[in-house]
């Protein structure tokens, strides 16, 4: 013990007389170990805390102050309550004592042993000794610091000091600086308020401590090390200001204010603070300052040039009517929303009547902004102003009056549908829908095409209106979108009946079971004749583009599973017909009508019966015309089936993939038992038109066999590859031996890349394990195998199994990976197969449209492109390095290809190690190569690395050669680097400002307009480097 008291002493003579503030820090670490207590350590300081000298007594008050800072977890009540007792009364000692006086009192208000009672004390002492605005800095802070650690952790004791406590705080505030305090200051003031501290007497003084700031105008220094910024002292400032409805009559005049102001951040600042302040005021508090408020507001909207401050003007009116709207009415009160809704229809209603004027938009908006506030607002103001733009369009002949009085419908209806509205209440355009109705129609039949896109919009959303329309309504209504889907060629007609009989169908099937869908499909079985019975070309083209129209309507309408129900048959008859020839369907009417029903799979609604339509009639069905059209193109030649042709496969194959991978379970179990029955075991007996041979054997290759079987190999990568990861496939073992000897033996490319895909998918899926790792060698063996044999004839197909496979692991991080990636790397310089492989790492990176993608539920981790290019990118550059010339192109695409896939974030970081790879790049003759890489360079250039600034000379160069390409593409993206470049440092560019522009003169008369802007403003931007008015 006497060898502890002597280090205690020691230590803090050191401090003390010797200055040596590390010893703080040795003390705190024996207070921690238990070697003497903090009571010893004031005993230790006796001398020093007694000292007449002020210099020392801070001195010593200092070191207790850093040990308590380190240990004031530690300390008992009693502790505690001595140590209070000894700083409340050294608040009272020489000023240059007070600074570690309240650092130590900071300390001790994060005690959990704060005895009773001692907030308040410490507090009254320091609201009665201390001048807080005096002190320097770090000393106001801790003021600050003190406040909000004892409202978070004594709140009922300081409450309990009514309206001294909070007139102890603003005299603390008053006159405050420093944003870093200021940030403390506002936090502690938006406590007292939020935590509903008594603020008596003193709520202006309070107000006026804390609005002296408002609105912020603060810049951070720059690279400022406090981190404090302008957005964060705005918020926590709005935090105190609007969070009590007591301070309603002085910022609400201090807000029309400031919206005086010509700054525009002050507005902003402002109109987002009256947004947040009404969302706590009652009427009443409103009450004596609508009409200055309405006033600001309006002159906002009608004269800004600012949008963010337009919306914040918006939103702060609809803030202010919601406010209005919770007030609850009597016989004696005075309607405050009415009040307030009839200023706003004064000013703004009668702009309304002037559709061609610059004042109808911002009146609509206003009005809108009110109307969407409350269900009462609404009832309002459509009272008022429906009828009037009714009557107004119905005066009007012009089109583009009739629009704009169209739109601010749309729009009116719009705000109602974002607003509340109680499902109990009559709908807010009941009165009105005759009228509505009556424009809406009007507007249908008219001519002009931008006032029926206008028209449709209004239409879905009067759909959407609960309990609006009646039964007639949506009928007339089909028959109107009907006439106009069969009859208007116009492109954005066409596209917005679309979209609109797709929202109404959503809300009212029933019109469109009995009505729309029996008129499209005779439509799509009608074929136009002449008087001849000739065929007219030009009608010919006309009702082809009647037919795709309606195949898109098709789809659009098919959300319920009522109308799937329907419009899906209509969808196979026309495959059926294409298939037997009955009706002369085009190729891409059929490839549009696979495209319709996979629309439909993937947008229905996913209930058991769209899933039982889908596994029951439309799978069987699409597997069973396919497989007939196979039979039947057994032996023939041209003039077969359109479903031999491989863009109807294709889409046949994502039809079968959307459904397949939303099919419920139980459903999904059956669909893969089914699949690979019937491609195993030559089972039909689950499809329709039941005639097929017996024997099918769809995997094995027969004597004579053409590919129209073997190609069939798609769909059943559709249907097993698409499935829930938990769906168990049956006779894996026996469907993956099969499909692996059909990719690498199969001469017909559609069916080895298909048969490819599916074994990748199966084994992207398959659980890992023996089993697993023992089919990835002996497929990696036998593909090697092939790959080794210059004379096989299979090297083609077995490269591609390779890849595909290699993708599959890939994506699920398989430890075997390696294996066939190194494989991969060694094939760029084969001789034949060298730029296949170079192109087949852009597969690797590449998302796959119809397997080994997240919506076919493959197993795909996270960041799978960032660990194959960090696990790849050295083997790379040493392959190109010891590549013989020839072979070295193929290294340059397939870095080109990694790296353009990569986020760009990674290519800024990784791209300046591989810029010599790069510049090479751009030299190689491969267009695809050379877009990648200069779509790789464009963001690096924004902030060039110092490797970058190095190689100018090689880079001007070929980006000047390449303003020259073939491709358009290539010669505008390299005139876009090239204006890039014009932006590094002045000194380290302007040497080859005379090259550049001779470079662009070419480019400047170029046959492409594109390419000839780019060039303008390239040279430009050249042409000003270094001029006094330039860069």
């Amino acid at each position: 013990m006497a060898a502890d008291s002597a280090l205690l002493l020691s230590l803090v003579e050191e401090y003390v007389s010797g200055l040596q503030d590390s010893k703080a820090g040795d003390t705190a670490a024996g207070v921690k170990d238990g070697q003497f207590t903090i009571l010893q350590l004031v005993e230790a300081l006796g001398l020093s805390l007694t000292s007449s000298q002020p210099s020392t007594r801070a001195r010593g008050v200092q070191l207790l102050s850093e040990v308590l800072q380190e240990c004031h977890a530690a300390l008992n009540e009693r502790e505690v309550e001595v140590l209070i007792a000894f700083y409340e009364n050294r608040l009272k000692d020489h000023y240059v004592v007070t600074p570690p006086v309240l650092r130590g009192l900071k300390a001790l208000t994060k005690c959990t042993a704060l005895p009773p009672g001692s907030a308040v004390s410490m507090l009254r002492a320091l609201f009665q000794d201390v001048h807080v605005q005096s002190l320097m800095l770090a000393e106001r802070a801790c003021v600050y610091n003190m406040l909000i650690n004892l409202m978070e952790s004594r709140e009922a004791e300081l409450k309990g000091l009514g309206a001294d406590f909070v007139f102890g705080f603003v005299q603390s505030m008053d006159g405050e600086r420093d944003p870093r305090n200021l940030l403390l200051a506002f936090q502690a003031a938006r406590n007292i308020i939020q935590q509903g501290y008594d603020l008596g007497k003193f709520t202006e003084e309070l107000f006026e401590v804390t609005s002296c700031y408002f609105p912020i105008d603060f810049t951070p220094p720059p690279n400022d090390p406090h981190g404090i910024t302008k957005e964060e002292l705005i918020q926590t400032l709005r935090d105190a200001l609007a969070g009590t409805p007591k301070f309603a009559e002085f910022l609400l005049p201090l807000i029309i204010e400031k919206l005086d102001s010509d700054v525009q951040s002050a507005k902003l600042d402002s109109l987002q603070t009256l947004t947040a302040c009404v969302s706590h005021y009652e009427h009443k508090d409103l009450a004596d300052f609508l009409e200055g408020l309405w006033a600001s507001l309006r002159r906002e909207v009608f004269q800004t040039s600012s949008e963010k401050i337009e919306s914040a003007g918006l939103a702060a009116l609809t803030a202010i009517t919601s406010c209005l709207s919770r007030s609850v009415l009597s016989s004696d009160s005075d309607d405050f929303l009415h009040t307030f809704l009839e200023l706003i229809l004064n000013d703004c209603k009668h702009h309304l009547c002037e559709p061609d004027l610059k004042l109808v938009w911002p009146s609509a908006k206003l009005l809108q902004a009110a109307c969407s506030a409350s269900n009462r607002a609404s009832h309002i103001v459509t009272a008022a102003v429906v009828p009037l733009l009714v009557e107004q369009y119905n005066n009007r002949s012009h089109c583009s009056n009739r629009r704009t009085l169209l739109e601010v419908v749309q729009k009116f209806i719009l705000s109602v549908k974002n607003g509340s509205s109680p499902q109990s209440e009559e709908n807010v355009f009941a009165a009105f829908r005759p009228s509505l109705c009556s424009i809406v129609f009007s507007a249908l039949v008219d001519t002009n095409a931008s006032l029926q896109v206008t028209a449709t919009s209004v239409l879905a959303l009067l759909a959407q209106q609960t309990g609006l329309l009646l039964d007639s309504d949506i009928e007339l209504a089909v028959d109107h979108l009907t006439r106009l889907l069969l009859t208007e060629e116009d492109d954005a007609v066409s596209y917005a009946v679309v979209e609109c009989v797709g929202a109404l169908a959503e809300f009212h099937p029933a019109a469109f079971i009995t009505k729309l869908i029996p008129r499209l499909k005779k439509e799509m079985f009608t074929e136009p004749m002449d008087q001849d019975n000739n065929k007219v070309e030009s009608e010919q083209r006309s009702h082809h583009a009647v037919r795709l129209r309606c195949l898109s309507a098709l789809a659009a309408v098919s959300s319920q599973p009522s109308v799937v129900q329907e419009s899906t048959p209509v969808l196979l008859e026309v495959l059926s017909s294409a298939h037997t020839g009955s009706v002369g369907f085009s190729l891409d009417v059929v490839v549009l009508t696979c495209r319709s029903l996979q629309r439909i799979a993937e947008q229905a609604k996913d209930t058991e019966e769209t899933g039982r339509c889908f596994h029951d009639i439309i799978i069987p069905r699409l597997l069973s015309l396919a497989l007939q059209a196979a039979l039947q193109g057994q032996g023939s030649s041209a003039g077969g089936s359109p479903l031999l042709e491989e863009v109807v496969l294709c889409a046949l194959v994502s039809v079968i993939s959307a459904s397949c991978s939303r099919l419920q379970p139980t459903l999904a179990g059956q669909m893969a038992s089914r699949a690979v029955s019937l491609y195993l075991d030559g089972d039909v007996s689950f499809l329709p038109d039941n005639s097929f041979p017996a024997q099918l054997q769809l995997l094995k290759k027969q004597q004579g066999e053409s590919q129209h079987l073997s190609q069939l190999v798609c769909l059943l990568m559709a249907c097993v590859c698409s499935l829930p990861r938990d769906v168990e496939v049956p006779r894996t073992e026996q469907l993956l031996s099969q499909l692996e000897e059909m990719s690498c033996t199969c001469e017909h490319r559609l069916s080895y890349t298909s048969a490819a895909k599916c074994f990748a998918g199966l084994v992207n899926k398959k659980p890992q394990g023996d089993s697993l790792d023992k089919l990835i060698q002996n497929t990696t063996k036998r593909v090697c195998c092939e790959l080794e044999s210059p004379s096989s004839a299979v090297r083609t197909q077995a490269f591609t199994l390779m890849v595909w496979v290699a993708k599959a692991l890939l994506l699920r991080y398989h430890p075997l990976t390696k294996q066939l990636t190194d494989k991969f790397f060694s094939m760029l310089d084969d001789a034949v197969l060298g730029p296949m492989a170079a192109d087949g790492f852009s597969l690797l990176m590449n998302d796959s449209a119809d397997v080994l993608n997240r919506s076919c539920h493959a197993d795909v981790r996270i960041m799978y492109r960032q660990r194959f290019f960090s696990e790849n990118a050295a083997k790379l550059v040493e392959g190109f390095n010891t590549a013989p010339q020839e072979k070295k192109p193929n290294y340059l695409k397939a870095l080109s290809n990694i790296i353009n896939k990569l986020p760009k974030q990674v290519q800024v970081t990784e791209l300046p190690a591989l810029l010599a790879l790069l510049l090479e790049a751009l030299s190689c003759p491969d267009q695809g190569v050379q877009l990648s890489t200069l779509s790789c360079l464009q963001p690096v250039l924004v902030d060039p690395p110092k490797v970058l600034i190095q190689q100018l000379e090689a880079l001007v160069s070929r980006l000047l050669a390449l303003t020259t390409s073939p491709a358009m593409s290539v010669r505008m993206t390299s005139l876009q680097c090239i204006s890039a470049i014009s932006l590094f440092p002045v000194h380290e560019v302007l040497p080859f400002r005379a090259r550049v522009l001779r470079g662009l003169a070419q480019p400047l008369d170029d046959k492409k307009r594109l390419v000839r802007r780019e060039a303008g403003q390239a040279r430009a931007e050249w042409f000003l480097l270094g001029s006094s008015g330039g860069k």
